[in-house]
C-alpha cells in the first residue's frame, strides 16, 4: 500500500480534477483551475498526509486529536467557496456572527465542491443525493446569509431530485447568466 501522503496526494488531485470538471461545465474556468490550490502548502498537506483516512476529510481527524485543525482554519482562510471564509460580525453592531452575501460564482463553486466531495468519498456508491443529504445532516449549524442558504438549498435539491446535467443547465441559464 502507498504511504498515506501520495494517498492524500492522490484523493485531493482526484478531487480537483471533479471540481474543475463542474466549475468549467457552468463557465467558472478560473475557479476550476485555482480549486483548493491551498490543500498544497505545507500548512494543509503535511496534515492531510498525517490524518489522512480516505473516506473523509483528514481535519476530522486533527480536530478530535487536538480540538482544533489548523489546516482547515488555514483552509478555509483562503478559499471563498466556503461558507466560513463569508461569517462576519453581523452589520447590525450586535457583535453577533452572521453569514455574509456570497457571490453567487463562489456559492456555485460551493456546490460543485460538496458534489465533488460527495463524489470522491462515497465512490462507486455515490449518488446524486448524497451532497444534499450530507448537507442535511448538517446544515443545523452552518451560519449562512439566508440568500445563500436558498441558492444552496435549491442547487441541492434539484441535483438529487432532475440530475446534474438539469443542474449544471439552471446554473449557466439562471444563476451565472448575469455574468
Amino acid at each position: 500500500m502507498a504511504p498515506n501522503w501520495i494517498r492524500h496526494l492522490c484523493t485531493v488531485a482526484h478531487h480537483r480534477r471533479l471540481v474543475r470538471r463542474h466549475c468549467f461545465r457552468v463557465g467558472l474556468y478560473r475557479q476550476g483551475l485555482t480549486h483548493d490550490l491551498s490543500k498544497y502548502s505545507p500548512a494543509e498537506f503535511w496534515t492531510g498526509a498525517r490524518y489522512y483516512q480516505g473516506d473523509r476529510s483528514p481535519n476530522d481527524a486533527e480536530r478530535r486529536e487536538k480540538g482544533y485543525s489548523l489546516a482547515w482554519l488555514h483552509h478555509k482562510g483562503r478559499n471563498r467557496h466556503h461558507l466560513e471564509y463569508w461569517i462576519d460580525y453581523a452589520p447590525d453592531g450586535g457583535h453577533a456572527m452572521a453569514g455574509m452575501r456570497m457571490p453567487d460564482r463562489y456559492v456555485v463553486e460551493m456546490f460543485c465542491d460538496r458534489m465533488a466531495a460527495s463524489k470522491t468519498y462515497r465512490g462507486a456508491l455515490y449518488s446524486d443525493r448524497d451532497a444534499y443529504d450530507y448537507y442535511m445532516r448538517s446544515q443545523g449549524h452552518y451560519i449562512l446569509h439566508p440568500e445563500v442558504r436558498e441558492l444552496l438549498e435549491r442547487l441541492l435539491v434539484m441535483l438529487k431530485d432532475e440530475g446534474e446535467d438539469r443542474t449544471f443547465a439552471y446554473i449557466r441559464r439562471e444563476v451565472l447568466k448575469k455574468r
